[in-house]
């Protein structure tokens, strides 16, 4: 399974960015995906996932400002982040879950997302 994710880029505080991931592979391995974020000097943390099912969990750090969604038929899960604060600057990752479990086992490479002040 391979992991594109897109979208990251630079906004002010309160602007939009919506970020994509696609998958390809052997996509029937999949069971969740969603994002991680790191910021600067802190850790990894899960921001949003989503099942094959269409079931979607948050941080609550971004409820109500965040919204995953995917489309199944192009393999491609998205992020529409509003509402954008300079705490959400980080490198977002797509990651891909496989079987039963919730750990991730697939990665994607990171896109940046910088929101200024």
């Amino acid at each position: 399974v391979q992991l594109q994710a897109s979208g990251g880029g630079l906004v002010q505080t309160g602007e939009s960015l919506r970020l994509s991931c696609a998958a390809s592979g052997f996509i029937s391995r999949i069971n969740v995906m969603g994002w991680f974020r790191q910021a600067p000097g802190k850790q990894r943390e899960l921001v949003a996932s989503i099942t094959r099912s269409g079931r979607s969990t948050y941080a609550d750090f971004v409820k109500g400002r965040f919204t995953i969604s995917s489309n199944n038929a192009e393999n491609t899960i998205y992020l529409q982040s509003n509402s954008l604060e300079p705490e959400d600057t980080a490198v977002y990752y797509c990651y891909a879950t496989e079987g039963p479990g919730q750990t991730p086992r697939y990665w994607g490479r990171g896109t940046l997302v910088t929101v200024s002040s």
